[in-house]
């Protein structure tokens, strides 16, 4: 028994003083806690005002709001940083911030092949932003969808629709696909395909479409009106009228198309040249030029008009 009671002794004796040993370094230590706690604490409301500087800087330079956004966020990330190293180094933990590297080399590396995809999207929203390849509002097709772009930011661009869908397309998929910009150039052509009658004269109806349209308001004047013929249809000579407006989304293009459309209707239906229907014609002849009166038999003719079959 008495064994037991000096091991009991002993280990109580150690714990004390450990547990002394832990008193009096957190002692020596309180000083430099206090100043640790008091660095956090400035660091943490310091850190809104970093931010804020950064993006008024950068404002000067770009008014891309993804940009400024990053620079902002990527500043008090960078900031935070910077006050969790000088806090463990007030604290004396060096070893500890070699550890902190080292793991974050490590979980860096996992989490990059893990979030390859998300990185991937990441990056390329970074890089769209820097070259500002379109920006909100503009009127693009891209991945197979056409609409106006409603937001951007560092994962997806979101794309409304004609139709009033949302599509959220992934940065990476914009980036690695063809994309077309319909606002950027600030002007678009128009394309009207029509045909007239064999029996019009082809140089009278030239003249008579681009009086028509020349005349439009929104036209583009820089860029001339263009007609060009381009076959023999079935029933008319067919050809397609090239214009150009200056057009701020695709409503006011096709409200443009349709302005243009009636106009030519007139101009052609004052000036008497025919937009003809479609037109078969009926050949009962081997050769072809037969008509049906032709090829009823002579008996079958004179049955029908003998009063005697009456």
């Amino acid at each position: 028994m008495e064994t037991i009671n000096e091991q009991i002794n002993s280990s109580y004796g150690n714990l004390v003083d450990k547990m002394t040993d832990w008193l009096n370094e957190a002692i020596l230590q309180l000083p430099n806690l206090l100043i640790a706690l008091a660095v956090a604490v400035a660091g943490f409301f310091i850190s809104k005002y970093v931010s804020t500087i950064a993006k008024k800087t950068a404002n000067r330079f770009t008014n891309n709001k993804t940009v400024l956004n990053l620079i902002s966020n990527l500043s008090a990330a960078l900031f935070g940083v910077f006050v969790l190293f000088t806090v463990l180094s007030i604290l004396n933990l060096g070893e500890t911030i070699n550890k902190i590297l080292a793991t974050a080399g490590v979980l860096g590396l996992a989490v990059g092949l893990a979030l390859q995809d998300p990185m991937n999207n990441l990056f390329s929203g970074v890089f769209m932003s820097v070259r500002d390849l379109y920006q909100i509002g503009d009127l693009v097709e891209t991945n197979g969808y056409f609409g106006t772009i409603k937001n951007i930011d560092l994962r997806v661009t979101k794309l409304k629709l004609p139709t009033g869908q949302d599509v959220i397309i992934p940065n990476k998929d914009v980036i690695q696909n063809p994309l077309k910009n319909y606002t950027a150039s600030g002007e678009r052509r128009i394309d009207l395909e029509c045909g007239v009658s064999y029996g019009d004269d082809l140089e009278k109806v030239r003249r008579i479409a681009e009086k028509a349209i020349s005349a439009m308001h929104s036209r583009l004047e820089s860029k001339p009106v263009d007609l060009v013929y381009t076959s023999f249809g079935d029933s008319s000579i067919n050809f397609t009228l090239r214009f150009w407006i200056t057009t701020n989304g695709q409503r006011d293009f096709l409200i443009e198309r349709s302005k243009a459309i009636v106009r030519l209707k007139k101009a052609f239906d004052q000036e008497d040249i025919m937009i003809p229907f479609p037109i078969r014609t009926l050949d009962f002849g081997i050769r072809g030029g037969d008509s049906l009166k032709t090829m009823i038999p002579k008996q079958f003719k004179t049955k029908q008009l003998d009063p005697a079959n009456n």
